[in-house]
């Protein structure tokens, strides 16, 4: 028998004008957690798709249980005991829980269904992975961690034997990722191999004993995780040295751009005051739930809020639409760059324009001349990397994206820009280079105030930091020799000012 339940050598993949994939290797033990790990871009999502037989390799072999097979579909993959758990759930909202779980392998009598066996077998599913919650509920009903136990539960409702975790803690809450590390860790305990992609250093470190790293579509190297540190694992996967990963430059804070007075909504924040000057970086952080999204979608007119006042630059905002709060020079990155801050479907070019189309218009007429040369300025500013600004934003990168969603907002020329959750999702070298444009933003007299669940980004790159817990907003801090313990006994439920 094989020391390893899966084998991938020589992996090779081509699309037109690209190889994705060049000839990269992989393997899996039965009960470990392995995680791949690279920038936006480096091959795994390729990898992930040729091993679940989405794509076919154009070279390699796949090798189970010492025997060469071929993934000729999803529905083969399956059937060899292959399931994926994917960071956007791949679920039916309006279905219920247990239909979610056994669509595809439904429990038949004849050619009818038989609900009840299936309700029970679902809840012994959800019990095995410590859900709360009932079967026949529908999953649009769920949180993002609950629908990540139904996904886990589809899996081992299919017997799977390689269970791969695609960023399973990007939209999770700290106290929601240590459960999903419980289950991981009771998951490869019974034996089950298990694939993690993350970006995250805190799932790599936490959770696998070995890992694996691509760059630039190749087969970089594997260790032990006792064998590597962050710096190493850096290093390997952007092939140069990041010697500052936070690039915080010292700034002159300028007169106050945003002020938000007592702010409430109902059910959503109560009593919310903070306040963001020029040339300075404010982080704004808590526990999933918390309510800082909501706050910032109030002051930019998305929500309305019932009471309380938003001044910019002195002048009361308060109840503008967002056109009105890009005019004053507010700007708003949102935190699903995918479904609100990009249309995939159109180019780089025209997402970048969008937010100054008066601009780019001649009557009725679009000068694409002016488009582009907008857009073709801050693709050179960011750094992003496509062939040309005609690119799709649906073909790039992770980090590519999120800095296509920073061009359309600096494209408008705003004061002080909003960062719901900057970094999501986002490589190592991209986030660096995110950080770096934030530093040089401040350094230009904009404000920033940033919305993140990551403590280090919040902590390193902040001049001030304000934490909210249950609506509210309970602590205010330098970020000069904050410690992460104190960010987060302010953020807990029923935690002081």
């Amino acid at each position: 028998m094989s020391e390893y339940i899966l084998e991938m050598n020589d992996i090779t993949k081509i699309f037109p004008g690209v190889k994705a994939l060049d000839s990269v290797h992989f393997n899996l033990k039965a009960g470990e957690i392995h995680a791949l790990v690279g920038e936006n871009g480096a091959g795994k999502s390729t990898f992930i798709k040729t091993l679940t037989g989405v794509h076919q390799p154009d070279g390699g072999e796949i090798i189970l249980d010492g025997k060469k097979v071929v993934m000729s579909d999803p529905i083969v993959a399956q059937k060899y005991g292959i399931a994926a758990i994917y960071q956007h759930a791949a679920s039916y909202p309006d279905l219920s829980v247990a239909e979610n779980i056994f669509i595809g392998h439904e429990f038949k009598n004849g050619p009818f269904i038989n609900w009840s066996k299936a309700n029970a077998e679902a809840k012994k599913l959800l019990d095995s992975v410590g859900a709360d919650f009932s079967p026949t509920v529908s999953v649009g009903s769920l949180s993002v961690a609950q629908q990540q136990l139904v996904e886990i539960a589809k899996a081992l409702s299919m017997n799977a034997r390689i269970l791969i975790m695609d960023e399973p803690t990007a939209a999770l809450s700290r106290r929601e990722s240590e459960d999903l590390y419980a289950i991981a860790r009771k998951l490869r305990d019974q034996g089950t191999g298990i694939i993690l992609i993350s970006h995250r250093f805190e799932d790599i470190f936490g959770l696998a004993d070995r890992v694996t790293v691509f760059r630039d579509a190749q087969y970089i190297g594997s260790w032990n995780l006792e064998e590597v540190n962050q710096q190493m694992l850096v290093h390997h996967m952007v092939g140069r040295e990041i010697t500052q990963l936070y690039p915080k430059k010292k700034t002159e804070v300028g007169k106050e751009l945003l002020k938000i007075d007592h702010l409430s909504r109902t059910g959503f924040y109560r009593d919310v005051c903070l306040n963001v000057k020029a040339g300075e970086i404010v982080g704004l952080t808590g526990l999933v739930g918390a309510g800082r999204t909501e706050v910032m979608e109030s002051v930019f007119g998305i929500t309305k809020a019932d009471s309380g006042d938003v001044y910019f630059e002195g002048q009361k905002i308060t109840g503008c639409t967002p056109i009105q709060a890009m005019q004053v020079g507010l700007g708003l990155l949102p935190e699903d760059r995918q479904k609100q801050g990009l249309l995939l479907s159109w180019s780089i070019n025209h997402n970048i324009s969008l937010s100054v189309l008066k601009r780019c218009l001649q009557g009725i007429f679009l000068k694409s001349g002016k488009e582009y040369e907008i857009s073709n300025d801050l693709k050179d500013l960011l750094s992003i990397k496509a062939p040309d600004t005609d690119t799709h934003t649906g073909a790039l990168s992770g980090g590519n994206q999120q800095k296509v969603v920073v061009a359309k907002q600096l494209a408008a020329s705003p004061k002080l820009i909003i960062l719901d959750e900057p970094t999501k999702g986002v490589d190592v070298g991209s986030k660096a280079q995110i950080y770096e444009i934030m530093s040089d933003l401040a350094s230009k007299g904009l404000g920033i105030l940033m919305i993140s669940s990551e403590l280090p980004e919040v902590i390193n790159m902040s001049d001030r930091v304000y934490v909210m817990s249950e609506g509210k907003v309970t602590a205010e801090f330098k970020a000069e020799g904050l410690s992460q313990d104190t960010v987060l006994a302010a953020a807990m439920p029923n935690s002081k000012e």
